[in-house]
């Protein structure tokens, strides 16, 4: 898909192009209604098995959450096939690279809900906050009709400002 072959542009050209030594990482989400999901769960492993991709994939009721690791070709080879069905045209994608394979197997999970929030009825798919432009973060922040509550533990807050 050209979409994705744009994405890892980036990340290709850090491993030195797409046969470079080195890895694709990509962690990966969307929120979209899967009532098969249960039947999506074996074949993605295959796929994933037959690129050698490892990493941690969850689906559940509400979506797919994870990150795998490969070689830029299977990498590319996986994410076409999950994009290929049309309820993940537009998955949330990022990437990076690293020397070697991150993770040491492959795993396709089950669950209840791919970011647990504990709250019954609750579908991400559909009821979402509103979405805050990257230009707009400061001046909704000084607004002191905001509240703003900051969720990082200690570990990112040491490092962030």
């Amino acid at each position: 898909m050209p979409r994705l072959q744009d994405d890892m542009q980036d990340a290709l050209r850090r491993l030195g192009g797409a046969n470079g030594p080195g890895y694709v990482i990509a962690a990966l989400y969307k929120f979209v209604e899967l009532p098969d999901h249960r039947d999506l769960q074996p074949r993605l492993q295959t796929v994933c098995d037959t690129h050698d991709v490892h990493g941690t994939l969850l689906l559940a009721h509400e979506g797919i959450n994870g990150t795998i690791c490969a070689r830029p070709a299977g990498m590319a080879a996986v994410l076409d096939w999950i994009e290929a069905d049309g309820r993940f045209a537009d998955l949330s994608l990022k990437f990076s690279v690293a020397e070697d394979q991150a993770f040491l197997r492959m795993k396709v999970r089950l669950k209840t809900e791919i970011v647990t929030m504990g709250q019954p009825g609750i579908n991400p798919a559909h009821a979402t906050g509103t979405y805050v432009e990257p230009a707009d973060w400061n001046s909704l922040v000084d607004d002191p009709d905001v509240m703003v509550i900051d969720t990082r533990n200690s570990y990112e807050t040491a490092i962030g400002s």
